[in-house]
């Protein structure tokens, strides 16, 4: 049993490259992937809502909430998730250099707008 701290994820659940990217943590994660829970951010609006996030604001980056009930999004999120696979616990710390951290978050951004709009599900 794993003695990190449970989380919680909210991704996209309709993005194929989200559920890809979801199945190929938990083969990596191994033990440490039993303390994740993955919450379709589609199916947990209400969820999300009475935490203070807007559920079309979760549909553009990856929300992540910390036992504490902490939730952190976007690249942040990310580190967060990483840290806890030794395999990604280097590019976990290469993302969150100032600068690059910056410039993935832009391009991460653009990418998601462009594949909801794409879908038909971009935001308003």
């Amino acid at each position: 049993m794993s003695d990190l701290p449970p989380l919680k994820v909210y991704y996209d659940g309709a993005c194929p490259i989200c559920r890809r990217d979801r199945a190929r943590y938990e083969r990596w994660a191994g033990e440490a992937g039993d303390q994740v829970a993955w919450c379709d951010v589609n199916a947990h609006q209400e969820t999300l809502r009475e935490k203070g996030v807007d559920p079309q604001s979760a549909l553009l980056s990856l929300h992540v909430e910390e036992e504490g009930g902490r939730i952190r999004e976007g690249i942040d999120a990310y580190i967060l998730l990483m840290r806890r696979v030794p395999r990604l616990k280097p590019l976990a710390w290469l993302i969150g250099l100032p600068g690059l951290k910056e410039a993935l978050r832009w391009y991460y951004d653009r990418w998601v707008r462009r594949r909801l709009a794409r879908e038909g599900r971009m935001p308003e």
